[in-house]
């Protein structure tokens, strides 16, 4: 999604006062999903009625902006490209799968002997945050939590990453204009071609 925002541009969307943004976020932490989608589908029910009603980061951003603007998200969501003032030119590395699950398990090694769980049990505190909502957290926050032990922790973050790796390629798959090539051609032979 950031190489699409950096590619075809983003949607303007009012500021929105930090406050509005921190009370929805209290109310969801002690109300639940749904309480969210309630507020969502009473406060903006255009929205809800098209939206991703099962995603609080979208359901959140909706009652923030419904909140602090008296409008609907849908309001700003023109979805048109924006014209860049440069050339783009996107290049996939294609890699077969074994190896590069091979190469995924064993950066989570190296993590783990780097520090990750002495950088998780730091974060404990702040584990609701969006930022640790993801692959390495979640896993080792169970583990905090005496859910499951380090060795299921650290085996859930390799398959975790293996599928969040095999949606990241289904999703790049789907653009027409990634020119895929092998990591172990040279970029140069490749780059002539342009």
């Amino acid at each position: 999604l950031y190489i699409k925002a950096f590619c075809e541009g983003m949607d303007e969307i009012a500021d929105i006062q930090p406050g509005i943004r921190a009370g929805i976020l209290l109310g969801y932490k002690n109300n639940g999903m749904e309480w969210l989608q309630d507020q969502v589908k009473e406060k903006d029910p255009s929205w809800f009625a098209e939206g991703e009603t099962k995603n609080p980061q979208r359901l959140m951003r909706a009652l923030e902006v419904i909140e602090g603007t008296g409008i609907s998200i849908t309001y700003f969501l023109s979805g048109e490209k924006k014209v860049r003032p440069f050339n783009i030119v996107k290049i996939g590395l294609e890699i077969a799968r074994p190896q590069l699950y091979q190469q995924i398990n064993d950066r989570v090694d190296r993590m783990m002997k780097a520090g990750l769980l002495s950088e998780v049990e730091e974060l404990v505190q702040y584990r609701y945050l969006n930022a640790l909502q993801t692959v390495g957290y979640r896993e080792l926050f169970e583990y905090a939590d005496g859910m499951i032990t380090l060795e299921k922790a650290v085996d859930l973050i390799k398959q975790n990453t293996r599928h969040y790796a095999k949606r990241q390629v289904t999703w790049f798959k789907k653009d027409p204009s990634i020119q895929w090539i092998s990591p172990h051609l040279p970029i140069s032979s490749f780059m002539q071609g342009i």
